[in-house]
């Protein structure tokens, strides 16, 4: 198994409830997973967690063979291997396209650098865009570039915040079809979290629902349309028909 999460929990400081409540379940290479649930279901402090950004209070987390973390286990974030996209991207706005993607390269020659960025800029489609600045960017074409820079140094895994929030509604159905395409062609282990239920079916392989810190339902979107939004308001419930544009 490629990635394994095994009784993982959290709690906030001066909390009563766990935030992530026994997480367990596996991913295997390649497959894309949404972490699917309202605001405060606990699916960001997840991706927080398997970033390494917060120390869990119990559980263990074993990736492509490596332990991430268990009882007297913990790798720091730098080590572990793992890309993020940050929901507001976090690019550098004084640094071009292309510098923003070779800042967070390891150790190489300034050419094998710049080559390496080529490579990624070709796979999200943004030949061209070089020495453009994240202000002469669209939404759409910002995030295709956080991706690039994630993607860069060939993680293990890539984490994904809410990767369509800050784009209008027409730009996230468009842009949803190409980062699937894109998360696939370059067989990317991802998981990404969303409240919005389109996205999640458009994108996942399979989807994790969360409900009050537990999971609450795994399954394949097709297993999971039937998905009530009365359980959750900010979801957008769709039919099978809807989703593959029928």
């Amino acid at each position: 198994m490629y990635m394994e999460i095994n009784n993982l929990n959290f709690s906030y400081p001066n909390t009563s409830s766990k935030t992530v409540d026994d997480f367990s379940f596996t991913v295997e290479k390649g497959e894309v997973i949404s972490m699917l649930g309202r605001s405060g279901s606990g699916k960001s402090t997840f991706l927080r967690l398997i970033a390494g950004l917060e120390m869990p209070s119990g559980g263990s987390f074993t990736l492509n063979g490596k332990k991430m973390f268990c009882n007297d286990t913990f790798l720091q974030p730098e080590k572990r291997g793992i890309g993020m996209v940050f929901q507001d991207y976090a690019l550098f706005p004084h640094m071009s396209v292309e510098d923003n993607i070779i800042f967070g390269l390891p150790k190489m020659s300034r050419k094998d650098k710049v080559k390496r960025a080529g490579e990624v800029l070709e796979l999200v489609e943004l030949i061209g865009f070089e020495k453009r600045y994240p202000h002469q960017l669209s939404g759409g074409q910002q995030q295709r570039v956080a991706l690039a820079r994630a993607m860069a140094p060939e993680p293990e895994l890539i984490l994904l915040d809410e990767p369509f929030s800050n784009l209008d509604t027409d730009l996230q159905v468009k842009i949803r079809g190409d980062l699937r395409r894109i998360l696939k062609k370059a067989k990317t282990t991802a998981i990404f979290v969303t409240h919005n239920q389109n996205d999640a079916h458009a994108l996942a392989d399979r989807i994790v629902k969360i409900k009050d810190g537990k999971i609450d339902k795994i399954g394949r979107p097709c297993d999971l349309l039937g998905v009530s939004p009365t359980e959750n308001p900010d979801m957008i419930e769709i039919t099978y028909e809807e989703l593959i544009g029928v």
